[in-house]
């Protein structure tokens, strides 16, 4: 049977745009009550037990054998053997990827990750001090397809920001055929090389809510971290959601998005593969073409149907562009603008001859790339920038994961004698109206005499 993928054609003249376009776009964040339960026991199970609930869960979930949480660690000799076994292309192509995405984040470090301070004229100094956190947990997702990309972009930007101690954790299921070649499961070579090339410290083959729990909560022999970052299943999502608090997180994570500004001057058939770049992710993934020129869309759409049969991941595509996608004729370019901010896109793509135009009147994105010239995919592996970004609307007030997401900022004061005269009596006056005289009287006692 061939398939089709016929995403919904929308026109912004159209009476019911609003409502239409409203439908193609609602996505639901809330997860199944029945996920929630799921991961509610499994947290506190491994909260009270420790490895005995790592382990049983690892081996049921993802049909291993192994004897011991320890077992599952990987060694940093097996990460160094995995970069020396894969192919020289591969290597190469990650190590190329691994320098850029450093040398982004450095550059990001030196303009917004100091450490800064300055004093009034009265002495008093005040400041920011920047500091790494001490220890962080990655999760590289594993299972259906695998990542080595998410390692490179979750650890190296920690590594950068001075993080001590990087634990990664990675599901490694195991065969489908139920056989494995030991009890860890089937290992992604390319995942274990990027680790060792990105300097993780430590790396676990467990996945799933057992795995963000044991991050959160340490176990006999999963150290507990401060943050943990990367996407995951709606398992993870859920576990993630649910110990933040206890630790950190970077965000929680919906189906990827890509959202496309054309004026027509892309080749159809380039467009209608960035389109399926992110369709081919998971059948929730949303693909959007916002485009003034009718006929143009018109061409995407018969690419769509001539490339779509050659493509591995063909039934995945077709059943998120007809659920999810979206080919937008817009009045102009201008109301294409305003639109994509209204979705806040995880990647925004300007495929335009003038794309540095229409950049000043897009505000919401995770990423913005633009020029014909310019794929996501580039962006996803090896660009340098990012590639973990707000979904679902959220970069509204989001930002992709940086350097920053692994620094944490202490107020400097050092209030000077002089200083100390002002300052107390205001806050004394402050402290008296919110009945908290404790405060005041502790500001009054470095008042000098005035008798």
């Amino acid at each position: 049977m061939t398939l089709i993928a016929t995403p919904a054609y929308l026109s912004t003249a159209s009476a019911t745009f609003e409502a239409d376009f409203k439908a193609r776009l609602h996505w639901s964040a809330e997860t199944d009550a029945g996920i929630e339960d799921v991961v509610a026991n499994i947290l506190r199970d491994v909260q009270t037990r420790g490895d005995a609930a790592v382990l049983e869960y690892t081996n049921r979930f993802d049909g291993l054998n192994a004897t011991s949480v320890a077992a599952l660690e990987l060694t940093q000799a097996e990460l160094k053997a995995a970069f020396d076994a894969i192919p020289d292309d591969q290597r190469d192509a990650l190590q190329a990827a691994a320098k850029r995405v450093r040398s982004y984040h450095e550059a990001q470090k030196k303009a917004n990750g100091m450490s800064w301070s300055y004093r009034d004229d009265d002495g008093t100094l005040l400041g920011q001090k920047v500091t790494p956190l001490d220890r962080v947990g990655i999760y590289v997702p594993g299972g259906k397809a695998t990542y080595p990309s998410s390692v490179l972009m979750n650890a190296i930007p920690a590594h950068v920001a001075g993080v001590s101690e990087i634990i990664m954790v990675v599901p490694t299921p195991a065969r489908r055929d139920g056989v494995s070649k030991d009890s860890r499961g089937e290992k992604n070579l390319m995942v274990l090389a990027a680790a060792y090339i990105a300097g993780v410290s430590r790396a676990f083959t467990i996945g799933g809510a057992q795995a963000v729990a044991a991050l959160a909560y340490g176990t006999e022999t999963i150290p507990k971290v401060d943050k943990i970052t990367g996407p995951g299943n709606a398992y993870v999502a859920a576990a993630k959601r649910r110990v933040f608090g206890t630790v950190g997180i970077d965000m929680i994570a919906g189906p990827s998005e890509i959202l496309v500004l054309a004026d027509g001057s892309t080749p159809p058939d380039w467009v209608a593969m960035d389109l399926f770049s992110q369709a081919e992710h998971d059948e929730l993934a949303q693909s959007i073409l916002l485009c003034p020129d009718a006929a143009y869309i018109a061409q995407v759409q018969e690419s769509i149907n001539r490339l779509l049969p050659d493509m591995p991941r063909a039934a995945i595509i077709a059943k998120s562009l007809n659920d999810r996608g979206a080919l937008i004729l817009t009045r102009s370019m201008e109301e294409a603008c305003d639109i994509s901010n209204r979705i806040a896109p995880e990647h925004l793509e300007v495929s335009s001859f003038e794309a540095h135009r229409w950049e000043p009147l897009l505000k919401h994105a995770g990423a913005i790339f633009l020029g014909a010239f310019t794929s996501e995919s580039l962006g996803d592996y090896c660009a340098g920038p990012n590639h973990v970004l707000p979904t679902s609307g959220t970069a509204r007030f989001s930002s992709p994961l940086g350097v920053y997401d692994f620094q944490k900022r202490s107020s400097l004061i050092e209030v000077s004698e002089a200083g100390a005269q002002v300052l107390g009596k205001i806050a004394s006056v402050l402290a008296h109206g919110e009945g908290l005289q404790a405060h005041a009287r502790a500001a009054e006692m470095r008042l000098k005499s005035t008798t």
